[in-house]
């Protein structure tokens, strides 16, 4: 905060605490620790400016410099205004509170002030405090050296001096996973009188309390709320202010009723309760009575890497199951042992309808082979994330046939949807949507599209949720399914710029690349610093399907990239994460010049219109307040997951929204693979079943790419001209030479030998040959992407294709899975098995 007198460097009498001192959690030592550091007081003097270029056409620049420290206050602080000057002179000094553990990157933004429009940016620096020893003084000139000015060495700089001291006293407690950092958190409690503020509402006047850097910001009473909560990082030591203002005048600070009451929080005892008065003016005080606590209870956010203690509970069922499957599978002699037993996964693209009716007949053939119990996971994305959703409403369902279950949807997916928007489900749409936004939960387009598409799928409502499926993992009967999606920013980027893998299961909602996590049923309740600040009841599972399979998201940057050469697109994406290697805040400063002075506002408008996704769904962020470690970009666990232009620059990431951004896989790659390339779940072979129409092996392939730039094990996928032009039923992809990389057993969505067999080894009469006739085509396709209704015939034709694809290529599953096997025995000894290729590509 801007005048805050620096801090006496005498350490407190009889204090001798370490500058760091490091405990692990208990249980946890892979996963989070417990670290006790001292906090700092930074200087920033912002001295001068040179040579600003005015963007005004009459007169010259009106500059200010704003200051941005996320890490230190979640406000921004800025200097004052010098009028028509290209050399303003400021001598204007800023303090903050830091924690030297975390990553303090401080943004100084030089601004053409304009009352008209938005402020022009001159230019914006980037720099890290890291740089800056305690007790020394480090002056800095940031120049601006573009192209226009080389010649005449007369750049647009900054000067700006920094001053470090720790301050004395008692140090901060943290918990890191050494990414992600939480810090110690306090907790206001503010009652007031509700008679009082309900006579007050009575007469249009409304009591508004306000800690700027807390997590809820300010809050104002209504008819039946009489208590409020303010949750702050402790080291900022926030203050709370409390007026009386008119309903009507929300922006006029003379409506006033009473004088500000401001509480700085730090003299306030902790856990006992205070009463203060807040004067009224011609009126009788108000009572408040407040109460600070420090939020000492373990975190709601899991920090760490390795798997949840209920995944790995069920692994220990499930490879029992799995174990017992493949003896009798593979016909063994003896029993496998535990370390014998490979994991295998079966991976979903997405595609509507198409992936929902397919994966069916997919699961129903697999099931047929008794392969369903060798499985251990199930990954779905987009469609195929509803054929997932509904099996698991039942705890045993892969114990019975699927049969059932597979009448019961093609009854949906024929029949008319016309009701879809009658008065009745409106009405319903409405009445749910009102107590959504009554409970707390963000409302959104995706909202109502997912209401829509549960009656679209089932015609009735249902109580169902996520955690429900944990019945149907209990003894490890089935297989873990996981539910991927992609965390992109609302605007100013597309997908390829900025895109977060993200994984829903019945036990957890993760984003793996900051090994961060919840339990499932904590999701969309309102989160800060690691800790469950607001807790909304879970949401029924089709709020959730609504996300998955969210199509309204794409904005126009995402469809020019599907609409071009998507290997360009992929290529300058690879260049991009080598460039942004060589331009990071991390270890120097890093300028950024804003569009010409011409193209400014109309660049900006250009990027919106690009970039905004107007029907986004947005969720509360379960990552909103956490800090980043000092070290976070060079942790190999960040590193395996890095994989976006703005993972260098911490103050862009997803900790620091407010909402996640969640959409379907299929904007970037359309796989649900994500969970199953985390090395701790130790995949040893993917079914990878592939419903896109069209050229059948592009999301593989992708897939491969991705997996190469990121040194995440997967075997090459290399095919032939005539094998793309000419694809078969099943693909079996190895690297001999990397144990750690799977075996994929590819099954794309082709009509091959069906044409002719109906049945593996039987081939159709001549009455039976148009059953075999299944139109893949990709634009005049009956199962196209748009279409929400399937005849019974093309539904019975759609699905007896993917099981017969499946079926038919029996022989090369078992030989994969027996390869894997063996792989797992070979490993054990340190003896790992060639593998000839013969049958493999």
């Amino acid at each position: 905060m801007k005048g805050l007198p620096p801090v006496p460097t005498r350490a407190c009498p009889g204090t001798a605490l370490p500058l760091a001192v490091t405990m692990t959690m208990k249980g946890a030592a892979r996963e989070s620790q417990m670290k006790f550091c001292p906090i700092h007081m930074l200087s920033v003097r912002i001295i001068q400016a040179k040579n600003i270029k005015s963007r005004d056409l009459l007169s010259a620049s009106d500059c200010y410099v704003r200051l941005w420290l996320p890490s230190a206050s979640n406000g921004k602080l800025r200097t004052k205004t010098i009028k028509n000057s290209d050399n303003p002179i400021w001598n204007e000094t800023f303090y903050f509170r830091i924690q030297r553990d975390v990553e303090n990157v401080l943004e100084l933004a030089v601004c053409d002030e304009d009352p008209l429009t938005k402020d022009d940016m001159q230019f914006t620096v980037l720099f890290n405090v890291a740089r800056i020893r305690p007790g020394e003084t480090l002056r800095e000139m940031f120049a601006l050296k573009s192209e226009r000015e080389r010649c005449t060495k007369k750049w647009e700089s900054l000067e700006v001096e920094f001053w470090m001291e720790r301050i004395p006293g008692p140090p901060e407690h943290l918990i890191t996973n050494d990414v992600l950092v939480s810090r110690e958190v306090c907790c206001l409690k503010v009652q007031v009188d509700i008679n009082e503020s309900r006579k007050y509402l009575r007469e249009g006047v409304n009591l508004v309390l306000t800690v700027p850097a807390s997590h809820e910001g300010t809050q104002k009473t209504t008819e039946d709320r009489d208590t409020f909560y303010f949750h702050c990082v402790k080291a900022w030591e926030p203050v709370l202010k409390v007026r009386l203002q008119k309903v009507s005048d929300k922006e006029d600070v003379n409506s006033n009723l009473s004088d500000t009451l401001t509480v700085p929080m730090k003299f306030l005892p902790v856990g006992h309760t205070v009463k203060v008065t807040l004067p009224v003016r011609r009126n009788v005080p108000l009572q408040l009575y407040l109460q600070l606590d420090d939020c000492t209870e373990k975190l709601d956010v899991r920090l760490g890497y390795d798997l949840c203690r209920e995944e790995q509970e069920f692994l220990h069922k499930r490879r029992r199951v799995v174990a017992s499957a493949l003896k009798r599978v593979l016909h063994l002699e003896r029993d496998l042992h535990g370390h014998e037993v490979p994991v295998i996964a079966v991976m979903a693209t997405g595609g509507g309808l198409r992936a929902m009716s397919a994966m069916y007949g997919h699961l129903l053939a697999l099931q047929k082979l008794n392969l369903l119990d060798c499985v251990t996971y199930l990954t779905g994305a987009s469609g195929s994330t509803w054929t997932l959703a509904d099996l698991y409403e039942h705890a045993d369902w892969s114990q019975k046939t699927l049969e059932g279950p597979l009448k019961a949807v093609k009854e949906q997916v024929t029949k008319c949807k016309l009701n879809l928007m009658s008065i009745d489900h409106l009405k319903y749409y409405h009445k749910e949507l009102a107590e959504r936004a009554k409970a707390g939960h963000v409302s959104s387009f995706t909202t109502l599209w997912s209401l829509v598409q549960e009656m679209f799928l089932h015609e009735r409502p249902r109580k169902y949720k996520l955690t429900d499926q944990r019945k149907a993992l209990e003894y490890g009967q089935n297989p873990l399914p996981f539910y991927a999606v992609l965390n992109v920013k609302e605007e100013k980027f597309g997908t390829f710029k900025f895109r977060e893998w993200t994984n829903f299961s019945p036990y957890e909602v993760a984003i793996p690349k900051y090994g961060a996590s919840i339990p499932s049923e904590y999701f969309d309740s309102e989160f800060f610093m690691g800790r469950r600040v607001k807790k909304l009841p879970e949401s029924r599972i089709c709020y959730l399907e609504g996300l998955w399979t969210n199509i309204f998201t794409r904005n126009l940057l995402d469809g020019l990239y599907w609409s071009s050469n998507s290997n360009e697109f992929w290529e300058r994406w690879a260049k991009d994460m080598v460039d942004i290697e060589k331009h990071s805040p991390e270890d120097d400063v890093t300028v950024i010049e804003p569009p010409s002075c011409l193209s400014g506002k109309l660049y900006e408008m250009f990027q919106d219109i690009m970039t905004k996704r107007p029907l986004l769904g947005k969720s509360h962020n379960f990552l909103r307040g956490l800090e980043f470690h000092k070290d976070y970009s060079h942790q190999k666990k960040f590193i395996e997951w890095k994989d976006t232009v703005l993972d260098s620059f911490p103050n862009s990431l997803t900790p620091l929204q407010k909402y996640l951004c969640l959409i379907d896989v299929g904007y970037f790659i359309n796989t649900s693979g994500a969970a199953l390339f985390k090395p701790e779940r130790n995949v040893d072979v993917i079914i990878s079943l592939d419903y896109g129409l069209g050229n059948v092996f592009k999301q593989l392939e992708m897939t491969y790419k991705y997996c190469k730039i990121q040194k995440i094990p997967f075997p090459k996928v290399e095919l032939s001209k005539e094998e793309e032009k000419n694809p078969k039923e099943c693909y079996v992809f190895l690297d001999a030479e990397d144990p750690r990389a799977p075996i994929v057993i590819h099954f794309p969505l082709v009509n091959d030998t069906f044409k002719e067999f109906k049945e593996p080894g039987v081939k159709r009469c001549v009455s039976e040959m148009e059953e075999g006739k299944v139109n893949l085509e990709n634009n005049c396709s009956p199962y196209y992407l748009i279409r929400l209704i399937y005849s019974s015939e093309n539904f019975d034709k759609l699905v007896n294709l993917s099981q017969y694809n499946i079926l038919n290529n029996k022989d090369l599953l078992l030989q994969a899975i027996r390869s894997a096997v063996e792989r797992r025995r070979s490993s054990r000894t340190g003896n790992l098995p060639s593998h000839s290729g013969a049958g493999y590509h």
